[in-house]
């Protein structure tokens, strides 16, 4: 077969399906197929207007973290806590084992180890000045992991 280098900024989601779909069919033949579930939380106004939230998926018997956000007018209140608590409760209900996010040096590193998350990598200048953690909490009772 012959190939070649294609840079696109756009693609289509049929291209991003196809070059996902290479990687997805590799962990399938490892013994690992691709079981992503969405999760997404959210904070509503009386309006019904979305304020915050969490936004996540499960898989592979983890719980992945990809946004939570408390508007600051709410923050201090618990809802990050609670968010938090509510999307384990549903990973724990999938059989999830764990949960994983990622936080950043100017974000909430404090708030996650205050629910039970503790660093288990650290990237230095991501973005420049500023590090990102890696973060993970076992959901069950089978101790750490990392």
């Amino acid at each position: 077969m012959t190939v070649t280098l294609h840079l696109t900024a756009a693609p289509t989601a049929a291209e991003e399906a196809a070059a996902r779909g290479a990687l997805r069919d590799a962990n399938a033949a490892a013994g690992f197929p691709h079981d992503t579930r969405p999760l997404c939380i959210l904070l509503r106004s009386e309006a019904g207007a979305v304020a915050g939230g969490l936004v996540g998926r499960t898989g592979w018997s983890w719980l992945y973290v990809e946004n939570l956000a408390v508007p600051p007018a709410l923050r201090g209140g618990g809802w990050g806590a609670r968010l938090l608590a509510a999307a384990e409760s549903e990973a724990r209900a999938r059989g999830c084992i764990g949960a994983r996010l990622d936080t950043y040096t100017f974000q909430a590193r404090g708030f996650y180890e205050k629910q039970g998350y503790r660093v288990v990598g650290a990237i230095p200048d991501c973005p420049p000045g500023q590090t990102r953690f890696t973060m993970i909490k076992r959901l069950d009772a089978g101790g750490e992991t990392g």
